[in-house]
């Protein structure tokens, strides 16, 4: 991964390099990046948060977004899922700009948002088919089903979401994972907000699983990250704030 300031490897002593393959890897990322960004920055209303922030993710690798409420974690997810323009620089899928790409990025990407986007009325099962079915997945009955009971939730499957808790409400949303097929690029919003020590479990599994098999995940998370394989690359918000 190349990257502006801000970047550091999960657990990794500051005199190593940056260039040097995640634990566990046979060598460095090859080919080109899934997702880059060139000299971005954002704004908020008058204030911009950060600028000339550079990166680039391959697959295979994790990237955790770290930093203080207010840094603009989510803001730059959604810059780099094409829901909203930089105020400088820009994106770019699989080595197109975002507007050239933008069909053909939109079939390979997840996007979860910190909100689980799921209706009170409706049963854990159908939220997952209507999810499955907006966004162009398999939305059958049989799939999500199995979807639900990978994130442990198939004896619920029929329980309306107003009678859930938070941390099931959460699997829901997150199911949609277990539905991506070939849609390599995850963008994850607080996928591990109110999730209990098997749910973590059960998500880091299915990260690990990704990232192995060739896709490419970028999270936020304000808790502590325990994925060991791939070993995740962090970028600290922190460390690119505007005064």
């Amino acid at each position: 991964m190349q990257y502006g300031s801000g970047f550091e490897p999960l657990s990794t002593p500051s005199n190593v390099s940056f260039d040097s393959p995640s634990a566990g890897a046979s060598g460095p990322p090859v080919g080109p990046p899934m997702l880059a960004a060139r000299e971005l920055a954002c704004r908020r209303g008058e204030r911009l948060l950060f600028e000339r922030l550079s990166l680039e993710l391959r697959a295979g690798q994790v990237l955790w977004l770290r930093g203080a409420n207010g840094r603009g974690k989510t803001s730059l997810l959604r810059l780099l899922a094409g829901l909203s323009h930089p105020a400088g620089g820009e994106v770019a899928w699989s080595g197109s700009t975002a507007r050239q790409a933008s069909a053909g990025f939109t079939r390979s990407l997840v996007y979860i948002a910190h909100a689980n986007a799921l209706k009170d009325d409706l049963s854990a099962l159908e939220n997952l088919q209507f999810l499955a079915c907006l966004h162009g997945d398999d939305a059958g009955a049989a799939a999500c089903t199995e979807a639900l009971r990978r994130f442990g939730l198939a004896s619920r499957r029929n329980a309306p979401v107003r009678t859930l808790s938070q941390g099931q409400r959460r699997r829901v949303a997150l199911a949609r994972l277990a539905l991506a097929g070939a849609r390599t690029l995850w963008i994850l919003d607080e996928p591990f907000d109110a999730l209990d020590a098997e749910g973590t479990a059960t998500l880091n599994q299915v990260l690990s699983a990704h990232a192995q098999g060739g896709g490419a995940v970028v999270l936020t998370s304000h808790l502590d990250f325990s994925l060991h394989e791939p070993v995740p690359i962090s970028l600290q918000l922190d460390a690119l704030a505007l005064q």
